[in-house]
């Protein structure tokens, strides 16, 4: 779970969404709705075999939002083909969505990312990606879930989204 630091203000993105760390009922409420390989990879940085997640060849336009807690994380128009054999993007959302963490696990040294809000785990950004950011933001599949432009984002908070904003257009 992330912790963030405590004031007198709610901590927001610059689209406005809530970034307040969910309570420990949220977390556990959100936590249960998750199958064993979503835990694996969510809850304890695993990660899923390569070119078998099913969002790896997701081509419609719209959002992809982490699977537990349900805040935007990438947009369809920054998705490319790396060739890796997991869904990649070359710019997040809103940069306050993710945050980075040295990963020394396996016997080599990477950056995590994982969820700005509740702290899942979503993958590794490498800087081997396209123009104009250089990144390759390399994330589970079981991460994600992807909201179709048009249709609402997930809200598993109930926080809402943020008044006049416009996805996946």
């Amino acid at each position: 779970m992330v912790q963030r630091k405590d004031d007198d203000v709610t901590p927001s993105s610059k689209p406005g969404f809530d970034l307040t760390t969910p309570s420990h009922e949220e977390y556990e409420r959100l936590e249960a709705g998750l199958d064993e390989e979503e835990r694996r990879v969510l809850l304890d940085s695993g990660t899923e075999p390569a070119f078998c997640g099913l969002l790896l060849e997701e081509e419609r336009d719209g959002t992809y939002c982490c699977r537990l807690c349900g805040l935007p994380l990438f947009t369809a128009w920054s998705k490319f083909d790396s060739g890796t054999g997991w869904p990649s993007f070359a710019v997040p959302f809103d940069e306050d969505h993710l945050l980075e963490l040295r990963d020394g696990r396996d016997g080599m040294m990477r950056v995590e990312v994982i969820c700005g809000r509740c702290g899942a785990h979503q993958g590794h950004v490498f800087p081997d990606g396209p123009p104009p950011t250089g990144l390759r933001y390399c994330i589970n599949s079981v991460s994600l879930e992807f909201a179709p432009a048009g249709e609402p984002l997930p809200d598993r908070l109930g926080r809402g989204a943020p008044e006049g904003l416009a996805l996946g257009s």
